[in-house]
């Protein structure tokens, strides 16, 4: 009976597009350059920690401190920022968001020492934010149900991306011209793409119905009660946080420690090392598209096998990690870990479907922010840190082994998510309504 329930309900209570087919895809392509922009200017500092510690003497803990402002500041501000993006309007908080980055990073490019560039690297967090969670709620508003998992997932492909896209050619360039022009370069494309957001998209031409609509939605804008009792509204939509989170723990570990890996057991050099480990981040966005649009299409007629293939991406990653991590170094090895890396994210798009379908619309950057703040303390913080302390006791190789049966708690959580979302999202449908 619930099986028949989840497939007789529609993906969400809107699934109706907003906008034309081509300017959506447009919106989409200028919303997802951003966010390589986002990850590109985030990055590229990584690329010229060697030259910032000639030039200005400083010690390894003032790099990270460089790093690590950014990512403590996207964690902490991502959920209140992205509160007020769906209050205020996420068309203009996007603007603002790549304007405050992009000019940071440009920040970046002129700092004389290291306080000047901790000030920018501040400003560059506060801007990143709540861009991820806030980019993804307004693209789904403007998209069929059905493309969902498909556009989450590649949506968030470009997060790894832009990461190997700013340290490959942030080092390119602060090679041929210095590490100023690094960070310039990035500034330069994230100022472009926002004056053509700014000129191109626009909240009329997403909402093509005229103002009756944007007198809707604007009286539709949740409240703070509203907001925190919809984003924990069901069980399902619980689950979908903590499986998604605990799945991203597995992509963490490997994107963090690959690199050692290969030095270690493959004798590579630190500069091979690294550019295998980035051939493995790109084999982990292309397979986060790919596996959402393979989502798409087997749970088009029935939105509850989301749940199944996303437990299905789970276990099939950590069975092919598992396998790789007991050959030897070589081809066979390497094959295995990037089949295994090419699922290990694939659960992204499942859930961030559901996600969406089981939290009103006008909460859902605020729900993203909730993903992201799932996927942070429960996957991309933890992940390195567990693997680089197992790993000291027992050795990387052992510890990498360990990494993959966390796909195990992943599998519960979705498997629980499956069991209660037919009762919840019926509920959620009948609010609405």
């Amino acid at each position: 009976m619930a099986a028949y329930i989840a497939e007789a309900l529609p993906e969400a209570p809107t699934s109706t597009p907003t906008a034309p087919r081509t300017y959506a895809w447009i919106v989409f392509a200028l919303t997802f350059g951003l966010l390589l922009s986002d990850y590109m200017s985030r990055q590229v500092l990584n690329a010229v920690f060697p030259v910032l510690k000639a030039e200005w003497t400083l010690t390894d803990t003032q790099l990270g401190s460089l790093s690590s402002i950014v990512a403590l500041l996207v964690g902490l501000l991502t959920f209140p920022l992205s509160v007020v993006a769906d209050r205020w309007g996420r068309v203009k908080s996007v603007t603002l968001m790549a304007a405050l980055w992009s000019l940071a990073t440009l920040g970046c490019a002129l700092a004389a020492n290291y306080n000047q560039m901790f000030i920018a690297r501040f400003c560059v967090g506060v801007g990143e934010a709540a861009y991820g969670s806030v980019g993804i709620a307004l693209i789904l508003s403007i998209f069929p149900a059905h493309l969902r998992s498909t556009l989450s997932s590649a949506f968030m492909a470009g997060g790894p991306v832009g990461s190997v896209v700013g340290m490959a050619f942030g080092g390119i360039i602060a090679a041929q011209l210095g590490w100023r022009w690094a960070f310039g370069a990035m500034a330069a494309f994230g100022l472009a793409l926002v004056v053509l957001y700014a000129l191109i998209v626009r909240e009329n031409r997403l909402c093509p119905h005229g103002g009756m609509r944007r007198v809707a939605q604007r009286a539709a804008r949740p409240g703070l009660r509203m907001i925190f009792s919809g984003l924990f509204a069901s069980v399902s939509v619980i689950a979908a946080y903590i499986g998604s989170g605990l799945q991203l723990f597995i992509m963490a570990s490997m994107l963090a420690w690959l690199p050692s890996f290969l030095n270690r057991y493959y004798d590579l050099p630190t500069d091979k090392a690294g550019v295998g480990a980035a051939v493995f981040i790109l084999i982990g966005a292309v397979g986060m598209i790919v596996c959402g649009i393979v989502t798409d299409r087997l749970s088009r007629a029935n939105a509850e096998r989301k749940w199944t293939i996303a437990m299905t991406y789970s276990l099939t990653s950590a069975g092919l990690l598992l396998l790789a991590f007991q050959f030897p170094p070589g081809p066979a090895q390497l094959g295995l870990l990037g089949a295994g890396m090419a699922m290990v994210a694939g659960t992204t798009g499942p859930a961030g479907a559901m996600v969406a379908n089981l939290t009103p619309a006008p909460i859902h950057a605020t729900a993203f922010a909730t993903l992201t703040l799932a996927n942070n303390l429960l996957g991309l913080a933890p992940g390195p840190f567990v693997t680089g302390l197992i790993a000291d006791r027992v050795g990387l190789m052992d510890a990498m082994q360990m990494v993959p049966l966390i796909a195990l708690g992943a599998v519960a959580a979705f498997a629980i998510g499956k069991r209660h979302y037919a009762e919840d999202l019926a509920r959620i449908q009948a609010q609405q309504h």
